[in-house]
């Protein structure tokens, strides 16, 4: 869940910070978001930037923002969204021009080849989950459809890796299908968590949709591991089914379990989406999303400073 500081008083002192640096570019992410920090940021002359991130299938974050910022407009020079689904999501309530540059990824970090790690080093096909433990997240489907393939693969695990609790559905599925030998990983290091992808076989992520974007998708993918997600706006943006990866129906167990059936019944297919997913995940690499936006400042820049009250 997004850290939102709602305090008044620090509306004052990003308006003094952004008057008084002297900066050439300021860019905002979620500029529209109805908040102290963001409401009359454009308080200088400097290139006002905007990326927005969030994706819903429902707009009640945009339509309050809409209200709200009737009597404080934000003035933006450029608007990035992080991929097509954000920009539509944004632009049914701000229509405008919106330029897609994806979020970025440490590449050579998950790229790198990494010893495999001991407790995977076992003969048996495993299985990864990264991501919070947040309802949308979707491991609840995933506990289920690992439940229904233990009776054909007893010898199958997964991993998660998350730094929370298990939600009460999750728990719930845990006890009604005596699942007991899932191994929650609460504590991984960043320096680590390449290894966890290199290590596994499939990387699963179930999420049931809200989400713009997919960068445990891109880490996957630079670690060489295909992919079982779920098919939803935000991660058909990042993969494509048969490509990198299988997408499944979202909130649906059997069909996920069907797509991790697929892949670990044919281990070449496995290979060839690893090796297909390094590549597309090389595109995301820092240093080319970071030249984009470089570019889209130049020409931003480069256009008369007519940006009308959004």
């Amino acid at each position: 869940m997004a850290r939102v500081a709602l305090s008044v008083w620090n509306r004052p002192r990003i308006k003094a910070l952004l008057k008084n640096g002297g900066y050439d570019v300021v860019h905002i992410h979620e500029p529209f978001a109805p908040v102290p920090p963001n409401l009359g940021a454009r308080t200088t002359s400097a290139l006002t930037i905007g990326t927005f991130h969030a994706y819903r299938e429902r707009g009640h974050l945009y339509r309050m923002s809409k209200y709200m910022l009737r009597t404080n407009p934000h003035r933006l020079d450029g608007r990035i969204a992080v991929s097509d689904a954000a920009r539509r999501y944004v632009d049914r309530f701000y229509p405008a021009d919106y330029k897609v540059i994806p979020n970025g990824i440490d590449f050579d970090r998950f790229a790198s080849p990494r010893p495999r790690m001991e407790q995977f080093d076992d003969g048996q096909i495993n299985l990864l989950f990264v991501g919070r433990m947040e309802k949308r997240k979707g491991l609840r489907y995933l506990l289920s459809a690992y439940a229904d393939l233990k009776w054909d693969y007893p010898g199958l695990k997964l991993t998660v890796v998350s730094p929370g609790e298990p939600d009460a559905e999750s728990q719930r599925v845990m006890g009604e299908r005596n699942i007991t030998d899932v191994v929650f990983a609460k504590s991984v290091s960043d320096e680590d968590l390449p290894a966890y992808y290199q290590s596994s076989d499939i990387f699963c992520s179930p999420a049931t949709g809200g989400e713009s974007f997919g960068i445990v998708l891109l880490e996957a993918m630079a670690s060489g591991t295909p992919i079982v997600a779920s098919d939803i706006a935000g991660y058909r943006d990042v993969i494509s089914h048969g490509d990198e990866g299988l997408l499944a129906r979202p909130g649906d167990p059997a069909a996920l379990s069907g797509a991790i059936r697929t892949l670990i019944d044919d281990p070449q297919r496995r290979a060839e989406m690893g090796t297909i997913g390094q590549t597309r995940a090389y595109e995301y690499r820092w240093s080319s999303v970071a030249t984009q936006v470089l570019d889209y400042y130049d020409k931003a820049a480069s256009r008369p400073r007519l940006a009308g009250i959004v």
